[in-house]
């Protein structure tokens, strides 16, 4: 940097020198028209761009308006509810949030209230003193009857992203930001590396297809590296990654030139090699496998709560899942529905757009077939999936989750300004990406303040929507508690759209069936 520095500064002065010693209009035509008709002659003799090739000079306007474009559209054009895919009005509440900024808006919703799809809950009469809903005891024990170690939850943590997708100071930020405000960070499926571990914050470990952190040469499963980093003390609880929204049954490869020596460490393999994490597990292959490797993980761990991730897909294969866990006896801790919409990097656009199901139809099936097959009580199901504010996670409990977790939110706390260049190691804020130049300038010491803060205002948010709905606890929110408008004339609750299936319903007498 320093030497082209240098360079740069001497050819100026050079230049400076000729033009001052030859101060001539012809001297200074020269100097500005050289530069152009060289850049044109190029232009001309490529054959990848055929704009610039016919237009040398102003067919490169063409480039640099289309990758302006985003920027200006953000910073322009896009009103404060119509950005993709997360719009100004929330971006700047986690904004605002993170600062502990004014926590007000001003001169009513921007949000058309008659437009179909608009969501809300209905307040009480009789609301409930604040002091009634403590943001303190907005928790959940995850473990069942199996744990020995069962874990006190907040309702909102942070999702997987691994270290490589992110950044090592946005890992060691967030971590440090959990520490603050007592909750849990997902390590994603790159394991728990030095910059998970470094501010002690509780981790909650995510083993994928890859399995980083506790696998032999050959990409299977280690048993004994498992164990032996399972019983960290801050490791909380284990995620198997099934799939996840962003790229639900596609797997994923760190090429060679990201795995630097410090990523491949925390993963396990060899630096500065290409490695693949494949499509689907070899350590299991069919319902009945995927629950003894629950079972060999929770003892592995010395009773830790051992869940998994998944994207909902085939509601049949979710069904086959619960009648193994009736069959064999043999039940996860908790079960992450990750939603279609979610993603925080690189995925293909067919998975991204058009594979996996939504969070909300994916909460609302997974949570049917568990009541269905009485599993629910021992079982947490947590989710993820476009999770910013209060009413997100009230909306997400309401219709069976028990906890949530968010990666965007997080994201935007530490500074992300919805850039879309996560798949471009080009992050400008330092977030998603590994080049120091970038990550440098994410100052840890700030961040993590912002992410503590981030989490703190928006649960107390929950709290502030419980006590107005005349609730005193989150087992009291149900499908009834969520308000839709399906038409300019016609509102819903999620009851009346989605009803229950309990015990003995029919899907139950149809599940069995299937047999």
């Amino acid at each position: 940097m320093r030497l082209e520095f240098t360079v740069v500064s001497l050819l100026i002065l050079s230049i400076q020198g000729i033009a001052t010693y030859f101060y001539h209009p012809l001297v200074w035509s020269f100097l500005i028209t050289a530069p152009l008709f060289l850049l044109g002659v190029y232009e001309m003799l490529q054959k990848k761009r055929t704009i610039m090739k016919n237009y040398p000079l102003f067919g490169r306007l063409r480039y640099i308006m289309e990758d302006l474009r985003p920027k200006i559209y953000q910073y322009f054009i896009e009103s404060d509810t119509d950005g993709t895919p997360i719009s100004r009005i929330y971006r700047s509440l986690v904004y605002q949030r993170s600062k502990k900024q004014i926590s007000t808006t001003p001169f009513g919703t921007q949000l058309d209230v008659y437009e179909p799809g608009y969501e809300w809950i209905n307040h009480s009469m009789n609301p409930l003193p604040l002091d009634q809903v403590s943001p303190d005891n907005l928790r959940i024990t995850v473990g069942g009857p199996d744990c020995a170690k069962p874990y006190s939850l907040s309702i909102l943590n942070i999702s997987a992203m691994s270290y490589g997708s992110l950044s090592s100071h946005a890992i060691e930020a967030l971590n440090w930001g959990a520490k603050l405000g007592n909750f849990a960070h997902n390590t994603g499926e790159g394991s728990a590396s030095d910059f998970h571990l470094k501010r002690e914050g509780d981790l909650i470990w995510q083993i994928g297809t890859g399995y980083f952190g506790c696998r032999n040469e050959d990409g299977s499963f280690n048993a004994q590296m498992f164990a032996e980093r399972s019983n960290s003390s801050n490791i909380k609880m284990i995620e198997i990654k099934l799939s996840q929204g962003a790229k639900p049954g596609h797997g994923g490869i760190l090429p060679a030139k990201k795995n630097t020596p410090l990523i491949a460490k925390a993963r396990g393999v060899t630096p500065h090699t290409t490695v693949a994490s494949p499509s689907s597990h070899s350590a299991f292959s069919d319902p009945k496998g995927l629950l003894k490797f629950v079972a060999t993980l929770r003892e592995l761990s010395g009773g830790k709560p051992i869940g998994f991730k998944l994207c909902f897909g085939s509601p049949a294969e979710f069904e086959e899942l619960c009648k193994t866990m009736v069959d064999t006896g043999i039940t996860p801790d908790f079960i992450t529905i990750d939603g279609g919409e979610g993603g925080t990097g690189a995925a293909p656009p067919e998975f991204s757009n058009s594979i996996g199901m939504s969070l909300r139809d994916g909460l609302i099936f997974a949570s049917d077939l568990l009541k269905a097959y009485d599993l629910k009580k021992d079982i947490k199901i947590l989710c993820s999936g476009k999770i910013l504010t209060g009413f997100d996670i009230v909306k997400a409990i309401s219709l069976g989750a028990d906890a949530c977790y968010s990666a965007r939110g997080m994201m935007l706390a530490l500074g992300c300004i919805q850039a879309l260049e996560c798949n471009t190691n080009k992050c400008p804020t330092g977030v998603a990406t590994q080049n120091p130049k970038l990550y440098k300038g994410l100052d840890v010491e700030d961040k993590y303040v912002r992410v503590a803060n981030f989490h703190h205002e928006t649960v107390h948010a929950v709290a502030e929507i419980l006590a107005a709905a005349g609730i005193d606890s989150l087992s009291k929110l149900n499908r009834g508690s969520i308000w839709r408008r399906v038409s300019p004339t016609i509102i819903r609750n999620y009851a009346e759209l989605f009803p229950d299936k309990n015990i003995g319903s029919a899907l139950i007498t149809k599940a069995s069936n299937v047999s």
